[in-house]
């Protein structure tokens, strides 16, 4: 993956998973670093699977948005277990 910019504006689609009732919708968050702690740390797992973040025009899917969260580079205070 390639070097991600934490503090660029990010846009958070959960999923569309109609079985998943669920008031989240999209977002936008001014930095990325803390659309990553949101999704991760907020959206119930069933709307994590199918989301995706946009960064500096690259999309992320679940995987990826897990992978920068784990990451030593994430800049946040992660609190989630």
């Amino acid at each position: 993956m390639s070097r991600i910019n934490y503090d660029a504006p990010a846009e958070l689609f959960p999923s569309r998973n109609r079985k998943v009732a669920s008031k989240v919708k999209y977002r936008r968050f001014s930095r990325a670093a803390d659309a990553i702690r949101f999704a991760i740390e907020e959206l119930p797992e069933p709307q994590l699977l199918g989301a995706y973040i946009e960064i500096d025009e690259a999309r992320l899917g679940h995987k990826e948005i897990r992978a920068l969260y784990e990451s030593e580079a994430y800049p946040l205070k992660k609190t989630a277990a």
